[in-house]
């Protein structure tokens, strides 16, 4: 028999759907983190631009990290919330002393394409349980992010 929660979803699902919601927290804080570094570090000839890109992307990603969290809520579990577990369960890398702009925006590029597997998953699962409110968010994220991998990927002279 299913049971469903207080918002419609199986309560039975519920758990694991959160428990990827927060080791997507985890890895949107280690990118949120390495974004806040190399906006402060980043030299060179194109400082400017990139100084001012890379404070909105990590403005945007500071957004996108309450939202998780709050879903996780929604959802009625606990979201992480040290550095320690956002260490411990996330595998986007982390960007330590980077300040030339082509790292950077590698790395950002990196972190966007792992964060997008994840996303991918959750978006699956979420559709699976009919939970339109993740659903939703993930899509919302996936089509940001794929964007500004097409936009990063095209400054460095590369293709998708």
């Amino acid at each position: 028999m299913l049971t469903l929660n207080s918002i419609g979803l199986d309560a039975t699902k519920i758990n694991e759907l959160a428990h990827d919601l927060n080791y997507l927290l985890a890895n949107f804080q280690i990118y949120y983190q390495n974004l806040r570094g190399i906006h402060w570090n980043v030299k060179g000839k194109r400082f400017f631009e990139l100084h001012v890109k890379f404070e909105e992307l990590y403005n945007d990603a500071n957004l996108k990290v309450d939202s998780i969290a709050e879903r996780i809520l929604t959802l009625g579990e606990v979201p992480l919330h040290t550095f320690e577990d956002y260490s411990k369960n996330a595998q986007v890398p982390v960007g330590k002393n980077i300040s030339e702009d082509e790292k950077a925006v590698r790395l950002i590029v990196h972190s966007l394409t792992e964060l997008l597997k994840i996303e991918r998953g959750i978006l699956w699962k979420s559709d699976q349980m009919d939970d339109e409110g993740t659903n939703a968010m993930m899509s919302d994220f996936i089509k940001e992010q794929e964007k500004t991998v097409w936009m990063m990927k095209a400054w460095l002279g590369e293709t998708v």
